[in-house]
């Protein structure tokens, strides 16, 4: 392991996620040691090859990751009117998930390699385009999200005009609105619950009421593990992924989730001196946009459990259960790791 904050910050994350996965979804378990298993040897794969050896093989990232995409699409198991996950014997994999820090790879390194003239930047908008609409089908609004979110964020460290990403904001808000007329029935129920989750409090307010009741049901040193109300009970829906913070708060208080956030600003932390002392100027634009989805993730998610923002369905890095997003995040660090400069 090539960095010891990093490492000691990520550690502590896994170890309290299997801590509290234990308690409230022991159901996982044994299986989920093996995605954990993959994900420390992703991180040092990953961290081991080096940027500039990854770097070399983006085209091919780019590829697998749209056919992984269609894939899904064509023999993808169905859940809950959804299509995002391969069956893979015991296990699954979303593919979806798995393939962000490949695409952060890839428009990394076509946005650095010249200055984005507009008519240049048009045709990788149209790359761009395509897995986000084959995400955006499954669907899978929240990853959707997250790789629109790391490409501005490699858009910030490119050699770009700014002014042109100021006039596709304007654009993007000037069609907000237009967005409600696609979004799914239960999209909108979220959206509304949250303007006034008190209106429905059985129906589609019911997630955002138990999530801020069990965050704020564990006190300073929470119930402990085990003895949560409204996890153990399953009053709070989705514990052990969409709302990990709430159920971390609940069975260990103020300090859990404090350590919990402590590690993860490291971990942010880190990823900014990373940037500071990369290894080429593509390396920068990965850290760039790998930094801002974290970020970005972790917010939403504490947010969204506190009732502060509609929910999205977001896990929290390294803490919610999800192999895959355990994977994609670890290999996200570990290019991290390898694109830094010492």
């Amino acid at each position: 392991m090539r960095d010891i904050h990093l490492t000691i910050a990520i550690l502590f994350l896994l170890i309290l996620s299997v801590f509290v996965l234990r308690s409230i979804a022991p159901s996982l378990f044994p299986s989920y040691f093996v995605y954990i298993v993959f994900a420390l040897l992703g991180y040092w794969f990953f961290s081991k090859v080096g940027f500039d050896i990854a770097s070399l093989f983006s085209n091919h990232f780019y590829i697998i990751s749209i056919s992984l995409l269609v894939i899904t699409l064509v023999i993808g198991s169905v859940t809950r009117g959804t299509i995002r996950w391969i069956p893979i014997g015991g296990f699954t994999l979303q593919p979806a998930e798995l393939v962000r820090p490949f695409l952060l790879v890839f428009f990394a390194n076509v946005l650095t390699q010249k200055e984005i003239k507009l008519k240049f930047l048009y045709k990788v908008l149209f790359l761009l385009a395509i897995p986000v609409v084959l995400i955006l089908i499954q669907p899978s609004l929240g990853v959707t999200v997250l790789t629109m979110v790391g490409f501005i964020g490699i858009l910030f460290a490119s050699d770009f005009n700014k002014k042109y990403l100021l006039t596709g904001v304007a654009a993007i808000l000037a069609a907000l609105p237009l967005l409600w007329f696609i979004m799914a029935p239960y999209q909108k129920d979220r959206l509304t619950s949250f303007i006034n989750p008190e209106k429905d409090p059985s129906g589609s307010g019911y997630n955002s009421l138990q999530s801020t009741i069990a965050a704020g049901s564990g006190k300073i040193t929470g119930r402990g593990l085990g003895r949560g109300v409204q996890t153990q009970l399953s009053f709070l829906p989705e514990k052990q992924t969409d709302f990990i913070f709430a159920a971390v708060g609940e069975e260990l208080g103020f300090v859990g989730t404090g350590l919990m956030l402590i590690a993860t600003f490291v971990i942010l932390w880190k990823l900014t001196i990373f940037m500071e002392n990369s290894i080429s100027p593509a390396g920068r634009a990965y850290l760039s946009g790998f930094f801002l989805t974290y970020f970005v993730q972790v917010f939403v998610h504490v947010a969204m459990n506190m009732g502060m923002l509609p929910i999205t369905g977001l896990p929290y890095p390294l803490v919610s259960a999800g192999g895959s997003s355990l994977l994609a995040t670890m290999i996200g660090l570990g290019i991290a790791v390898g694109a830094y400069k010492r």
